[in-house]
């Protein structure tokens, strides 16, 4: 059904291991169908939990900001809050790195079955297949997921970091991480949204690069399917992609597990996008067309 070498632009460690038995990822389900009306909307829990991790990013964020007051006392506000504020966009750039790495991840490992990460992997899955579904989910059925995980990993890592006497700048950055992580689903959706209805201000952000543009993310919706993963700015992408290091992470597991990623195959429907699906729901406005 696959074809045996796997799809590579590094040296010969790759064609020579193409002769090695090979497990495939791809999926054998049948392609995903497109989420109802009841899907899409936010529930009670939803709600709850996306809650929950705002309250818990707010509460680090201020815990910063009473670490940082209390040292501009000491130091002048210049020098209390540029650490901080530095931390702060250091965990905005690596969160744009994570998202990358996590989305590289369950695109290309792993199916329905996989303990833990098996809901996150069918969704990414469905969502090469219906991709505008991701514009019309309720903000909280968006981002409730990874609001649930900063709600129960923020309070104890700050407590931790508290414990500790870490200062000012750790408790931004932990606070930043999180928030930016969660508000990646959200930045992804606008990623794909219609221009014209996207929050004043956000389609400016996207062209300066502050957040992932239509542009950059819809090339990610294109085969092979295995370039432009990150999704808070987008800024690790042309890195990533121009040194192959996704490619190089692929070869390390194939090397060593005989596992291959479901890039390296040609898609199966799973991956490809119902285009006439996606018109009919979007007014004939698809989501990867791009600016």
């Amino acid at each position: 059904m696959y074809a045996m070498t796997p799809r590579c632009h590094l040296p010969p460690p790759c064609r020579a291991a193409s002769t090695t038995p090979a497990t495939s990822t791809a999926l054998s389900t049948p392609p995903p169908s497109r989420a109802g009306p009841d899907e899409l909307r936010s529930t009670w829990a939803h709600r709850a939990w996306t809650l929950a991790g705002s309250a818990a990013v707010l509460s680090s964020l201020s815990t910063s900001a009473t670490l940082a007051a209390a040292d501009a006392d000491a130091n002048g506000a210049a020098a209390a809050f540029a650490a901080p504020l530095a931390a702060a966009l250091a965990a905005y750039s690596l969160a744009d790195l994570a998202t990358g790495v996590y989305h590289w991840l369950v695109d290309n490992y792993g199916d329905a079955d996989t303990p833990v990460l098996g809901p996150q992997i069918a969704a990414f899955q469905g969502h090469h297949r219906h991709p505008s579904t991701i514009t019309r989910r309720e903000p909280c059925n968006n981002l409730h997921a990874l609001a649930r995980a900063v709600a129960l990993a923020l309070p104890p890592s700050g407590a931790a970091l508290a414990a500790a006497g870490a200062p000012a700048s750790a408790h931004a950055f932990a606070a930043v991480f999180a928030a930016c992580v969660v508000l990646s689903q959200q930045f992804h959706a606008w990623a794909h949204g219609n221009p014209r209805r996207l929050p004043p201000g956000v389609g400016a952000m996207q062209r300066a690069g502050v957040l992932v543009s239509r542009a950059q993310h819809g090339a990610h919706h294109r085969a092979p399917y295995d370039n432009n993963y990150c999704i808070v700015s987008g800024m690790w992408n042309a890195t990533l992609d121009r040194h192959r290091v996704f490619e190089a992470m692929e070869m390390v597991v194939f090397l060593r597990t005989g596992v291959r990623p479901r890039s390296w195959d040609e898609p199966d429907a799973a991956w490809t996008e119902d285009y006439d699906d996606t018109a009919a729901v979007a007014g004939g406005d698809t989501s990867l067309d791009t600016q």
